[in-house]
């Protein structure tokens, strides 16, 4: 099974989940990023390596094996998005006058091409452009952190 990351997954894995408190967690973790299971795209890694911290150190690190550009095919896909009036809200106003990367859309993208599962912390909204609305939308499986150690079968 193939995961691709927001980056609120990671925030809230990397801010809730201390390394020193959950080793197995993190063996795990590492073990599914080094067998190429949990990928994620360029913008997730423009939103979370900014900042001076453990994520943003380990995203940098891990920059080739985890975050990839779109390929054509995705760009495609996400123009399919966008084609959905409604999904253009996905794109706020606020991140394109302040040069903000937009990331959603291309997780979804990465995620229908690999079929795999997005994960993120975003939860389905009646009549509103997120993550799960919009994977619900193209049927493609969305679920939360929780969600993926689950499907993981990880127990601590």
């Amino acid at each position: 099974m193939k995961y691709v990351f927001d980056s609120n997954s990671f925030i809230d894995l990397f801010n809730h989940y201390y390394q020193d408190r959950f080793p197995t967690l993190w063996k795990n973790f590492h073990t599914i990023v080094a067998e190429g299971r949990l990928v994620s795209v360029r913008e997730v890694f423009n939103e979370i390596s900014s900042a001076n911290d453990v994520l943003a150190s380990w995203a940098k690190d891990n920059k080739k094996l985890v975050f990839s550009e779109p390929t054509a095919e995705e760009l495609r896909f996400v123009a399919e998005i966008f084609n959905v009036q409604h999904f253009q809200a996905m794109i706020r106003r606020q991140e394109i006058l302040k040069g903000k990367p937009v990331a959603d859309p291309f997780v979804i993208a990465r995620a229908k091409l690999l079929d795999a599962y997005v994960v993120t912390q975003e939860k389905k909204t009646d009549n509103a452009a997120k993550i799960p609305n919009v994977c619900e939308y193209f049927n493609i499986h969305c679920i939360n952190l929780e969600g993926f150690m689950e499907k993981e079968n990880w127990i601590f």
